[in-house]
């Protein structure tokens, strides 16, 4: 058998390879879309009466007095966008669309390229121009991609669902069951919200791990597990429930009672994990 020169071989390998692409001189790579969290999302879709999906036509830089207030490190400009999708809103919107934003300044001092760019905007209309929003805050202008809008439009839809849990304001009323084997008991936790009732209830049993469920009307009974992160439900829990028990809560109940509600309530927010 005749040998093949070892320098063909490697010259074969080497075309058949499937060797990444190299970017050349002057060549951009796009950077990564950020990834926001779930939390701050929620918030900006909660907050805003407008949530639009845009595409950056043009960015003009604004000088002189209406940028006296913008912040070190930051430039004025004022973005014109193609509407690509109203997501959330009072009604029809224009094509186009203008409004003011702050951007950061690079480390060298330039202001980031927007045009061409996809952006998620969460803003309020203009009542003297329909062509113009106002972001409802400095962060209101999120970078766009798949999974981030996404989560808004499911965060959108989750808002205005019938069943949707409400806004937290604190805790009303709190009380233990103790069982009849000792370490087993029952613990309720009832909510204040700004729409129908809340209540969570803490169950232990010997030789079990604690269980603990939630439930989103009067009738207790028909509770549900633990809800999963990034949720609806667990971002109202996670987010709205104070990170103690009020003392006045906890005034005039048994010692045992009231360190039993208090172990179950630091269940529950463990469980939860923090509202990022």
């Amino acid at each position: 058998m005749s040998s093949v020169p070892i320098w063909r071989f490697c010259v074969a390998f080497a075309l058949a390879a499937p060797f990444p692409a190299i970017a050349g001189p002057g060549t951009t790579i796009p950077a990564p879309a950020p990834t926001y969290r779930y939390a701050d999302v929620a918030d900006l879709t909660l907050k805003a009466p407008m949530v639009i999906v845009a595409t950056v036509r043009d960015a003009a830089r604004i000088k002189g007095a209406e940028a006296a207030k913008v912040a070190p490190g930051y430039v004025r400009l004022y973005l014109t966008v193609d509407v690509v999708a109203l997501i959330r809103g009072p009604g029809a919107v224009p094509p186009q669309l203008g409004y003011l934003y702050d951007a950061k300044l690079d480390s060298r001092g330039q202001a980031p390229k927007l045009k061409k760019q996809r952006v998620l905007l969460f803003a309020r209309p203009v009542a003297s121009a329909a062509d113009q929003v106002q972001l409802i805050s400095d962060g209101a202008q999120l970078a766009w991609s798949p999974p981030t809008e996404a989560t808004t439009r499911r965060i959108a839809t989750d808002v205005v669902a019938s069943d949707s849990p409400p806004a937290i304001a604190g805790i009303s009323n709190a009380f233990h069951a103790a069982g009849s084997l000792p370490g087993e008991g029952e613990t309720q936790i009832f909510l204040k919200t700004e729409g129908h009732p809340i209540s969570l209830s803490i169950i232990r049993k010997q030789d079990q791990s604690p269980v603990w469920t939630v439930s989103l009307s009067e009738v207790v009974d028909n509770a549900l597990p633990p809800p999963q992160r990034d949720t609806f439900l667990w971002y109202r829990l996670a987010c709205g429930l104070p990170r103690e028990l009020p003392a006045d809560i906890l005034s005039g109940l048994d010692p045992s009672d009231s360190a039993a509600i208090r172990d179950d309530y630091a269940l529950v927010k463990t469980g939860l994990g923090a509202c990022r």
